[in-house]
């Protein structure tokens, strides 16, 4: 055999050997002595290898081919060059549709008001290059967070330590508390970086007992036009075989830290003292006196709750809303101008009055809504803020089957949620407020509530329940106003905005004017212009 195979060969085993040894220091972790072995046998039969063929590298170098290669190892170098300085200096650009490989636009102004050190172990394996990925953005948002990465094959003696045996744990720390979260996704490491920098959870309470929606039911609806589903608004159909579910809204709610429970006042669950928020949600029949006054108790002593009430049902929660100067229509808001699809009887909206709840809030829409009226006279100690209006061409109509322009509730815009807060500056302003609504009821006897002790408090009215229903929850703004709504109430305004990121199928949402310009604009004037322009051709080359 010629020398030169020989020592092309030898060359070939060196590399080998040296590719061996650095694939043995990855797997070896407790003993390096064979990737040392390997090393160095390798190292000196390469040599060697070079060595024997150094006439044949001078000879491969002339002629204009050692330019060649000191080319091409300059353009390697300068590649090697611009990856390490990547690697150092690391830029991402997301280029899908809804940035869905970058933090929400919500998560990083979160991420940004942690003011408590977070110390973050995540423990993952090679296929958790995304879920490490995701750490490095979140640690990268605010120094106080910090993250400490091992793999528990490569790093046993770490995994034992902290007590870890499967890859996708991470250990959260802050100021003695700890916490595990086993979720991948952004939801779950932001919600686990809450809990922990927080230390406490907030209970929700939904009211139950009533026909309400079932926080923990995933049924749905299908809302078509005609007798293929139901609507919520003109000629209703009862749908009698289940109630409508709210668990899109309860894993939102937990998703963020809540704990949802549902409550009965009248089945030993009037205690209302350890509840963050209150919510009743579509309520179908009226609640006892004896519930009012536990809801009356709950909002004097400081409570905050939201109230979603359908048109047409008598809660017994009227004279509840009197001490924030609302009342509830008697009839139904219709919207010809802008409503959701075809139906007349679900307003849309994409123009909010200012406040913290609607802040950068996409369309919203409401499946049969009622308005909500300010009282006669306003309370003193009360402020009361709009929040959603139906346009100016909407009105309300008193009856469930056909329209009715005239009467006293007539005309827009009228008011589909609202937000009252009731702070007292002192006893006399109490007592005042309390003289006030014994002597404006009328029908309705006024809360007797003691006034000297009643405590600052707010809550959320809106007109209709069904867009947090499951059917509606996910589509455009419905849930992130019913989250906001909560957060507020809650006094978690640096939550606001902040939801489970969804990747569902895109669809177009159009209001009625919308879909109306869209067919004139692409069924008619797009052809006709076409057929202006090939008419103008035939008739110049005629």
């Amino acid at each position: 055999m010629d020398s030169s195979i020989r020592s092309g060969l030898s060359l070939i085993a060196g590399l080998l050997l040296l590719a061996g040894s650095a694939v043995a220091n990855a797997l070896i972790v407790d003993s390096p002595v064979a990737s040392l072995v390997l090393l160095a046998a390798g190292s000196l039969l390469s040599v060697y290898a070079l060595y024997q063929l150094r006439d044949e590298l001078r000879s491969l170098l002339r002629q204009g081919r050692g330019e060649m290669l000191l080319s091409t190892a300059g353009v390697l170098a300068v590649l090697v060059a611009l990856a390490w300085v990547a690697a150092l200096y690391p830029l991402r650009l997301d280029m899908t549709a809804n940035n869905e490989h970058s933090l929400a636009p919500q998560t990083v102004s979160m991420l940004k008001s942690v003011d408590k050190p977070v110390d973050i172990v995540f423990f993952h394996d090679r296929g958790m290059r995304e879920t490490v990925e995701l750490y490095e953005q979140i640690a990268s948002q605010n120094p106080k967070i910090s993250v400490r990465f091992f793999d528990p094959m490569l790093n046993p003696s770490q995994a034992k330590l902290y007590g870890v045996e499967f890859a996708g744990t991470a250990l959260m720390e802050s100021e003695g508390r700890k916490l595990t979260v086993n979720g991948p996704t952004e939801t779950d490491i932001a919600n686990g970086i809450l809990r922990v920098t927080q230390g406490k959870q907030q209970l929700a309470c939904f009211l139950d007992g009533h026909g309400e929606p079932d926080p923990f039911s995933l049924e749905s609806h299908d809302h078509t036009e005609g007798d293929a589903g139901h609507s919520h608004g003109l000629e209703t159909k009862l749908v009698q075989h289940e109630r409508h579910g709210m668990a899109k809204a309860r894993g939102s709610l937990e998703a963020m830290n809540y704990v949802v429970e549902k409550v009965t006042l009248l089945a030993g669950g009037g205690e209302l003292s350890r509840c963050s928020v209150l919510l009743v949600v579509g309520p179908r029949f009226a609640l006892l006196d004896k519930e009012v006054a536990v809801i009356e108790r709950f909002l004097a002593d400081g409570g905050n709750a939201m109230f979603l009430l359908d048109p047409f049902v008598q809660t017994g929660l009227e004279k509840l809303l009197r001490p924030y100067g609302l009342k509830l229509s008697d009839g139904m808001v219709i919207d010809e101008a802008s409503h959701f699809w075809a139906d007349i009887s679900a307003p849309a909206v994409s123009d909010y009055n200012r406040h913290d709840i609607t802040q950068r809030l996409p369309l919203t829409f409401y499946p049969g809504v009622r308005a909500i009226l300010p009282t006669a006279q306003p309370v003193p100690g009360v402020a009361v803020r709009p929040l959603v209006n139906s346009s100016r061409s909407s009105y309300v109509s008193t009856e469930k089957t056909r329209l009715i322009r005239a009467g006293a509730q007539s005309g827009g815009p009228q008011t589909l949620m609202v937000v009252a807060s009731f702070n007292p500056d002192n006893a006399s302003t109490a007592a005042m407020v309390m003289k006030q609504l014994r002597g404006e009821a009328a029908e309705d006897e006024a809360p007797q509530a003691p006034a000297t002790d009643r405590k600052p408090s707010r809550i959320v009215v809106g007109g209709d329940a069904d867009f947090a229903t499951n059917s509606y929850f996910h589509i455009m703004g419905n849930g992130a106003l019913f989250l906001n709504a909560v957060n507020f109430l809650a006094s978690r305004e640096n939550l606001i905005g902040l939801e489970p990121r969804t990747y569902d199928l895109p669809y177009v949402h159009m209001t009625n004017t919308q879909m109306k310009g869209t067919f004139i604009l692409s069924i008619i004037l797009v052809p006709a212009l076409m057929a202006l322009l090939g008419l103008a051709v035939w008739w110049r080359r005629r």
